[in-house]
């Protein structure tokens, strides 16, 4: 099925090939026609199925060229309120539509003179949200449909009673879209109190065998992270390895530092155009990369052969995003390995993943991880002295890691070189 035959519209279609956006999701298939049509609406799917473009697909179409807000997509945190935005910038870009983006930590003065406009879509976290709408300045009664994003996080971060006091504000009888990965009372409360026999589309979350998965946590300090990884990368050796950040800055600054210290490193988050979030993953892919650094984000979903290990540098916000991340690896009956990085302050949040999926974690201090790879390069150096004697050709010293071919420089990489640093060498 294509996107034509979805019944989208031929400049939209247009839009989202330009972006390499050619197939509709399985999400996308069940959950357009279904918000054609009035309706409250309850899907339920982990992240990464395409729900956004669900949703905003079918919403740009009922658009009208009003000086009015008509749709309402309230967002957990900023991050995720700002990839909506940029997906759905694409499409007013066609549109010629009017839509703003409302969150902590931008400019109240200038959110308050787009507002003004009136723009015809709102896209923003609950907290910023009602305080536009307290001073009057963000009017909601003409809005005729409201998106809960991710309504198990918006619960989870204790911003449902925002939300609820925002949908109150709006027309009574406009429809509720909620999406969400998991449905607790709480959430499903709410279409008991604001929805009038909503659809229910639920999709089967991704099984994740864990037996095939040496999972490992090892303590660290924030500061010592990126001498713990590089450390277990020269140990391990990885042939493919997938480093699992919480926000795109720091999955860009990873892939820098790698980069740096010569590993074959590249960059995998929201801030990359398509374009190049599709050569990162085929270099991954074709092992021209050693290390992917990346965001939950932007691997969901990822279905890529020889992954053999998951680093957690951030620790996951919950058992969910954790087995996601490990599911990167094991896979076809291989076994896999996962490492995650935990600060004694995490150690609660890490318990609460041990609970879910029903099991102890291994653990083990960073010093260790590097007592290890000391001892491995000792015995090299004893092997290479030992052939040496025997007047044998060897190295002098055991290097962790192998010259690289020579390929296209990666983001990370031309980053490194631009700041004049040697890239030094590649994988093992």
């Amino acid at each position: 099925m294509t996107f034509k035959d979805l019944g989208v519209r031929e400049e939209i279609v247009e839009t989202l090939k330009k972006q390499g956006i050619i197939t509709p999701t399985e999400a996308q298939r069940l959950a357009v026609p279904k918000i054609r049509q009035k309706g409250d609406l309850i899907f339920q799917s982990q992240t990464g199925t395409g729900k956004t473009l669900a949703y905003l697909l079918p919403i740009f179409e009922k658009l009208k060229k009003a000086p009015v807000t008509q749709v309402l997509i309230i967002s957990p945190t900023r991050e995720l309120a700002m990839q909506i935005y940029k997906v759905a910038a694409k499409l007013a870009e066609t549109t010629k539509d009017e839509i703003a983006l409302i969150h902590g930590g931008s400019d109240f003065i200038k959110e308050n003179e787009k507002l003004k406009k009136s723009p015809s879509l709102v896209i923003g976290t609950p907290g910023r949200l009602l305080d536009h709408l307290r001073r009057k300045q963000l009017d909601l009664s003409n809005v005729n449909r409201v998106v809960l994003d991710e309504a198990d996080e918006i619960l989870r971060r204790g911003f449902l009673e925002d939300a609820e006091l925002l949908i109150k504000e709006t027309a009574n009888d406009r429809d509720i879209l909620l999406f969400s990965a998991t449905m607790p009372p709480a959430v499903r409360a709410i279409s008991v109190r604001y929805m009038k026999n909503p659809t229910e589309i639920l999709l089967k979350a991704e099984e994740v065998n864990l037996k095939n998965i040496k999972q490992e946590v090892v303590d660290v300090r924030e500061e010592t992270k990126l001498d713990t990884l590089c450390s277990l990368i020269n140990e391990h050796n990885p042939y493919l390895a997938l480093v699992f950040c919480r926000t795109k800055e720091k999955a860009a600054s990873v892939a820098l530092e790698l980069s740096k210290r010569g590993y074959l490193a590249d960059e995998l988050h929201g801030d990359l155009t398509q374009a190049q979030r599709k050569h990162a993953l085929e270099e991954f892919r074709q092992a021209k990369l050693q290390i992917l650094v990346a965001t939950d984000l932007a691997a969901r979903g990822l279905d890529i052969e020889g992954v053999t290990n998951v680093y957690n540098y951030d620790l996951p916000i919950d058992a969910e995003s954790y087995i996601h991340r490990i599911g990167r690896t094991g896979r076809g009956g291989k076994e896999g390995l996962s490492v995650t990085f935990a600060t004694q302050k995490e150690y609660d949040k890490l318990r609460k993943i041990e609970g879910a999926i029903r099991g102890r974690l291994s653990k083990t201090h960073e010093k260790e991880s590097r007592k290890r790879l000391k001892q491995k390069i000792a015995e090299k150096q004893k092997k290479a002295s030992e052939k040496n004697a025997e007047g044998k050709k060897f190295p002098k010293k055991f290097s962790a890691k192998k010259d690289k071919p020579k390929k296209p420089l990666s983001r990370a990489a031309k980053k490194s070189k631009r700041l004049g640093v040697s890239r030094g060498k590649g994988r093992k």
